[in-house]
């Protein structure tokens, strides 16, 4: 069948490295899976990784999902997150991904907003059973109509994605492949609330190039990726350079610094994708032991924090900063090789690579009459943070914006021309990659009863970290997990042993 292809999609891009190197090694489990699922390792070919995606994407056709229908995935960051993300896109559907955090209140609320009509998740992560959460997210959730997952123990009503896999089914439909298709949903928290942002194929793409080709990833790179993916970054830092290198994705679920070490040595990772806090770290301790590590990417959740960071001090391994901007978008920085300091950041149009004469333009940085730093380009979703139509009785509309404003404060350094990020959204709190809304942390506190108080503090690798205060600990643990709270907020009331001087 003769079909136009107009714009690559991810699934595009895997099939093209399959075509050309069916044998070599696509995919590798972190080698503590077993502790983390309870699943055995897995190291699959392209042509092994094609059959599994078939077989999945057959079992989402098989169970009535029609094209362009909106699937859930809250997996951890092994082989089976890659697979059920491409059959998803193989079957013509769009994927939301759930971060791990999550819990029942989260989950049901995107579920409810995005229509979503099928849940994919494993059965149990860390000790945790998120085939249980999946479940009762589901029961609250009337477009589900399917509830899938890898692992063992599935209870009643959950198919098994690993049966699929072995049953192999062919069964197949056609679908475009066109990069401006949906492709991921994808959810943001800015000072106006909970956001959807959807995206296409060509964004994540754009996202993808905008690391790969700043950080010069070479073509058949053996990458780490120690990321969590279930974000807009998280994606592109892991599924996207990986399908765009057609090399070697090893993936390390967060965090086990013993193990990342071990596989980096063992799979001969030239590149490492990871929290920039933890790349400085490995920096710190000295980066002789993993001769083979020629390339480190380190994604800045906290921006604001980049200019103030340590030099990079390896000789043998470049490190590139990528400024993340919640789900708004991301660009990367290749550091100094001289003294490893951050690259200056100017206002105006970005090239990947950075300054390369004739580069693509990745996106554009501006400055907003806020004072606040302001993305656009082929990876910033505008629509989806176009600002909320007038309340009053004006009956001219603001101009429509050309940008999306990240609510990150930033100025102009007159020395040097380059921009400063000064501080992140007014009112948004960050623990991690965990964003929420000042103002749910009072209610929440709220509903734990008087003489409670759960609070976040300021903190230089996170951002913010919470903590809690009441007269009954265990108590309110129980009340934040009947909420359907994640666990951040419940271990806030975590018991804390008597301090001991000596």
């Amino acid at each position: 069948m003769n079909q136009q292809i107009t714009s690559p999609t991810l699934d595009t891009l895997f099939k093209r490295t399959l075509a050309r190197q069916p044998d070599a090694l696509a995919l590798v489990d972190p080698i503590n899976k077993q502790r983390i699922t309870g699943q055995n390792r897995k190291r699959l070919t392209y042509a092994q990784a094609d059959r599994a995606i078939s077989a999945i994407a057959a079992h989402f056709i098989e169970s009535g999902l029609p094209t362009n229908t909106v699937i859930a995935v809250q997996l951890p960051t092994t082989v089976e997150f890659a697979l059920a993300v491409l059959a998803a896109h193989r079957a013509g559907l769009v994927v939301v991904p759930l971060p791990l955090l999550w819990r029942q209140s989260e989950l049901t609320s995107v579920l409810n907003r995005t229509a979503a009509r099928a849940i994919v998740t494993c059965g149990r992560i860390d000790g945790v059973s998120y085939a249980d959460i999946a479940m009762n997210a589901a029961a609250e959730a009337f477009s589900i109509r399917h509830v899938c997952g890898f692992g063992s123990d599935l209870p009643e009503g959950m198919a098994s994605l690993d049966q699929a896999i072995l049953q192999d089914s062919r069964t197949s439909r056609s679908v475009i492949q066109d990069g401006r298709k949906p492709a991921l949903i994808s959810f943001d928290v800015t000072s106006d609330g909970f956001r959807p942002v959807p995206r296409a194929h060509f964004s994540l793409i754009a996202g993808g190039l905008a690391m790969s080709l700043e950080s010069d990833l070479a073509q058949g790179s053996t990458i780490m990726a120690a990321f969590a993916p279930m974000s807009f970054a998280g994606i592109c830092a892991s599924l996207v350079t990986w399908l765009l290198s057609g090399g070697t994705l090893v993936l390390h679920h967060p965090f086990d610094e013993e193990v990342l070490e071990a596989q980096l040595t063992d799979y001969g990772c030239d590149t490492l994708i990871a929290p920039a806090q933890l790349a400085l770290r490995l920096d710190e301790r000295g980066l002789e032991r993993l001769p083979g590590l020629r390339n480190v990417v380190g994604l800045w959740r906290t921006p604001e924090q980049v200019g103030s960071s340590a030099a990079w001090t390896a000789k043998r391994a470049t490190l590139t900063d990528v400024y993340l901007f919640g789900e708004a978008g991301l660009f990367g920085a290749r550091r100094s090789a001289e003294d490893g300091s951050p690259a200056p950041i100017k206002v105006g149009p970005h090239s990947a690579p950075r300054e390369a004469p004739g580069a693509a333009i990745a996106g554009e940085i501006l400055l907003t009459p806020k004072g606040t730093l302001g993305l656009r380009g082929p990876m910033v979703p505008v629509a989806a943070y176009a600002p909320p139509p007038p309340t009053g009785d004006g009956m001219i509309a603001p101009p429509p914006r050309d940008y999306v404003d990240t609510e990150y404060a930033a100025r102009i350094e007159r020395a040097t021309g380059g921009i400063n990020i000064t501080a992140p959204p007014a009112g948004v709190m960050t623990v991690g990659g965990y964003r929420f809304l000042a103002q749910d942390l009072q209610e929440w506190s709220r509903r734990l009863g008087q003489g409670a108080l759960l609070t976040a503090l300021p903190d230089r690798l996170s951002g913010h970290r919470l903590a809690g205060r009441a007269q009954d600990n265990a108590r309110a643990r129980d009340a934040l997990t009947e909420l359907g709270l994640n666990p951040l907020m419940v271990e806030a009331f975590r018991d804390r042993a008597n301090a001991t001087t000596g």
